[in-house]
């Protein structure tokens, strides 16, 4: 119910209702927030910078930060290029079974990861439906760098799909009539309009979709396994160094987190910060 008028005295100003004094807000936010900061911190502080730096130089680390910039860039790019046409689908028709879609989309995102790779597996194994026929023609993909890109895309285009139609749906579709009529093709449509006037939501795809597919674990371990200089990313190292060499473990966390937090802070505070009013 909103507050019409305020109860007040005859000759005086309307008091406004009592709110909730923002440090009230601050002390019920500080037990999730101190949840969310001490663990990041303790990592960050197990090891000295000189350590870190230490650690950098060995070559299974540089082997697994490569490989994982380099398999999530090219998972990141297959999550743009396969994830916007589903996503402006999403965005702009109504049609039977479009829930079952968006559902089947979002599927991803709350799978166990470890069901999403033996999933991949039973598809592109070299008994799976895919795989095999491969296998015949002399192509492997388990147990390659290919099937780590697989893996990361799997569960990563959601994340880029479901940013992506949220923004395609903020794009009036008048505008794009307009250009139709003035003579545009579909491609022209799309690539001077549509993709750039939601290109902030194409950004915070992109930027989401890279971050989880450096971090993916679960599928890309049992589909493409962990071996060192092939398939063995930042993640799968942190698992092996915990084992093995604990400080290493660490070093390649706070590179993950460091990245992370990188692409998140660049997109929020330059790609989707309002542009000034011409």
């Amino acid at each position: 119910m909103r507050w019409a008028v305020w109860t007040s005295k005859p000759g005086k100003r309307p008091t406004p209702p009592r709110r909730h004094r923002p440090e009230a807000w601050w002390a019920l936010s500080l037990p999730l927030l101190l949840f969310i900061f001490l663990p990041l911190l303790a990592l960050f502080l197990y090891s000295s910078p000189a350590d870190l730096v230490a650690n950098l130089s060995l070559p299974q680390v540089r082997q697994a930060i490569g490989l994982s910039l380099r398999t999530s860039t090219w998972a990141t790019l297959a999550s743009v290029l396969l994830g916007t046409p589903v996503a402006y689908l999403l965005a702009r028709r109504q049609f039977p079974g479009r829930l079952l879609l968006d559902n089947l989309i979002d599927l991803p995102i709350v799978l166990p990861p470890a069901v999403a790779g033996l999933s991949l597996l039973l598809v592109f194994g070299r008994r799976g439906w895919i795989g095999g026929w491969l296998n015949e023609v002399g192509l492997r993909i388990t147990f390659t760098e290919v099937a780590v890109i697989i893996a990361q895309t799997f569960i990563a285009v959601s994340l880029f799909i479901r940013a992506s139609s949220i923004g395609f749906a903020e794009v009036e579709p008048e505008l794009e009539d307009a250009a139709a009529i003035d003579g545009a093709n579909q491609w022209q449509i799309f690539s001077r309009i549509t993709a750039p006037l939601a290109r902030r939501a194409l950004l915070t795809g992109v930027a989401l979709a890279w971050a989880r597919a450096l971090g993916e674990f679960g599928a890309t371990i049992i589909f493409a396994g962990n071996f060192p200089g092939r398939t063995q990313t930042m993640p799968l190292a942190i698992y092996l160094g915990f084992e093995l060499d604990l400080d290493v473990a660490v070093t390649l966390s706070v590179i993950l987190v460091a990245f992370s937090f990188v692409v998140l802070l660049m997109v929020k505070g330059i790609f989707l910060r309002d542009t000034p009013a011409e």
